[in-house]
Parts: C-alpha cells; sequence; structure tokens
C-alpha cells in the first residue's frame, strides 16, 4: 500500500487493528492514549503527534518503510547530460 495522505496511514491502522480483531478501545489502550484519538486518526486526522502514529504502527505489528520513488523517465524522455566542467568554467570566465 503506498501511503500519500493522512487518510491511506489511518486506513492503514483501521485495516491492521481489525486484522488483529481489536476494538479502538483494546488498540488505545496499548498504545496508550484514548479512544478517541484512534478514532480520528482512522479517519486520516492531518496534525497527529508522529510518535504517536508510529507507536501505534508499532503496537499493530505495521512495518514502515521508506525508500526511493521508483518512477523513472522513459529513455526517450531522458535529460541531456550535464558538462560539468563546462559549466565551472563558464562560471570562472564571467568572474574575470
Amino acid at each position: 500500500m503506498k501511503i500519500r495522505t493522512p487518510l491511506d496511514i489511518g486506513l492503514a491502522i483501521r485495516d491492521g487493528r481489525r486484522k488483529l480483531k481489536l476494538s479502538q478501545a483494546e488498540l488505545a489502550r496499548k498504545v496508550g492514549v484514548g479512544r478517541q484519538w484512534i478514532v480520528t486518526i482512522e479517519h486520516g486526522k492531518s496534525r497527529a503527534e508522529l510518535g504517536l502514529v508510529l507507536r501505534t504502527l508499532s503496537a499493530l505489528d505495521l512495518p514502515l518503510t521508506i525508500g526511493p520513488d521508483n518512477r523513472r523517465l522513459p529513455l526517450d524522455e531522458d535529460p541531456d547530460p550535464v558538462d560539468i566542467d563546462a559549466v565551472v568554467n563558464a562560471a570562472r570566465d564571467g568572474r574575470k
């Protein structure tokens, strides 16, 4: 699942909670928050404290993985290579 919005995180938390057959109250106790916090995070609260979100993911054994975006330009759209020596020389010539 690609996470792009706070709602995506909330839905992942809800799905993980349901897979473990935990109620919102049970998950809240495991995380150390109130049930209402679980409700709001599952609805995509955008200003949720990161530490609590990470603790919630950990309680559900949901890994958080951050990696490179694998999108690449098609071969015919690759940018032209840059001659860095020419750029440096042009900059030096401009200072003279």
